[in-house]
């Protein structure tokens, strides 16, 4: 695992040393291998990028004071600002992740020497004494429980229940309590009721994913094939690439890279914790098992198939709502308030290998239009009914927007 870990550093390295450095970008690399190796429940990942770049927020502003921070300022803080916010990322990722200490140091003392920052940087400490504080702010916000109750839905129409091939239970059921960042409580944002069994949309939407999110059998096209295809990589770790790209293209100062790193960061995580609250209060049934049991649901205009199976195999936990359209939503409602823009080019990558190279990369020119293309993937690959993503997109854009609106705001 180190020497993976030291091989990806490196490969960050170059890359830095072709071209102005934006550590803060760099580090969200590190971050991305450390949590991506620490083993953690897909969706819960967000909680530890949350956790970093408020640290290296708060380490940033305690020496710029130009944006108020997170939490609170390291007084008379001094020093470089990149220095303080290495080392309030090095400081967080070993607390997360203490198994990956050595990778983590090695990562550390490599990019110092390979940028020239001096160790003894009084900013060093403000990053310690920043990270420190967070760290400290969420002990105890239900991040690490020491024990979580399976959850396995129940077996009347519209609830959910493990699906096949696994018939696991729901991943990370305790998401739903932990503690928000920004957001008062994860009921705060709760999406509306899904659509009754017996109703007319719920009826279209039953339709609409029965066929074009048929492993075999159905409506979808090829390049819908591709779309499902592409946005089936790992959600939290496709968006903190897209969140690198748009940084180091965009943003040249390391204070404002902090910042936009921390509020789509903190978004993000918010986003899921309110899902998966979401999740948990309405336990709607996901595609699969409507589809097999459809006989049941009341809804004259719903026929069942026993045999159908989704693009791909779906995860395991409840449909309503999608937790790729909170994620995503919230990631780019930040961007867009962040740059007051929604008009913007960026390119997203996928790192899914059933792609043909040549489509692994989407350009787009609107972060909204990104946002309305992950609605549509969710129902080619089977997973979602239309209304759990258009309902997730509407809860992950209210939360950016309540985020950007209540913390870290600029100082003037």
């Amino acid at each position: 695992m180190v020497r993976r870990f030291i091989a990806v550093l490196f490969c960050v390295l170059s890359i830095a040393a072709a071209a102005p450095a934006d550590v803060i970008a760099d580090w969200n690399a590190i971050a991305s291998q450390t949590i991506a190796a620490g083993g953690r429940p897909g969706p819960s990942t967000l909680l530890d990028f949350a956790v970093v770049h408020v640290a290296v927020h708060d380490a940033v502003q305690s020496i710029e004071r130009r944006y108020k921070p997170f939490h609170e300022y390291v007084p008379d803080a001094s020093g470089s600002p990149a220095s303080a916010a290495v080392s309030a990322a090095r400081e967080v990722l070993v607390n997360r992740f203490p198994s990956q200490t050595t990778a983590i140091t090695i990562a550390y003392d490599a990019y110092l020497a390979a940028h020239a920052m001096n160790p003894a940087d009084p900013g060093v400490e403000v990053g310690r004494r920043a990270a420190a504080a967070i760290i400290a702010l969420r002990s105890g916000d239900g991040s690490f429980p020491t024990v979580s109750t399976p959850f396995v839905g129940g077996t009347d129409p519209g609830e959910w229940r493990p699906t096949p091939p696994a018939l696991a239970s729901m991943a990370a059921p305790w998401l739903a309590e932990v503690t928000p960042f920004t957001v008062k409580s994860p009921s705060q944002f709760r999406a509306k009721r899904p659509p009754q069994l017996v109703s007319s949309e719920y009826a279209e939407a039953y339709e609409e994913v029965k066929a074009l999110g048929a492993l075999t059998g159905g409506t979808r096209t090829q390049e819908q094939t591709e779309i499902g295809l592409f946005w089936s990589d790992n959600t939290p770790l496709q968006w903190h690439r897209a969140l690198r790209s748009v940084a180091n293209a965009y943003v040249t100062d390391i204070g404002d890279s902090a910042r936009l790193f921390a509020l789509a960061s903190v978004a993000t995580a918010d986003a899921v914790i309110t899902c998966w609250d979401t999740k948990l209060a309405y336990n709607y049934w996901r595609p699969i098992t409507a589809i097999h049991n459809a006989a049941e649901d009341g809804n004259p205009l719903t026929q069942p198939d026993p045999a159908w199976r989704p693009l791909l195999n779906t995860p395991p936990y409840s449909d309503y709502t999608s937790g790729a359209n909170s994620v995503t939503a919230a990631m780019t409602r930040t961007m867009d308030l962040f740059f007051g823009t929604d008009e913007m080019t960026f390119s997203v990558t996928s790192n899914v290998s059933a792609l043909a190279p040549d489509k692994r990369t989407r350009t787009f020119s609107r972060f909204s239009d990104a946002a309305a293309e992950v609605v549509e993937a969710r129902i080619y690959l089977g997973y979602h009914f239309r209304f759990a993503d258009t309902a997730a997109r509407e809860q992950g854009t209210r939360i950016a927007k309540w985020v950007f609106t209540h913390t870290m705001k600029p100082v003037d």
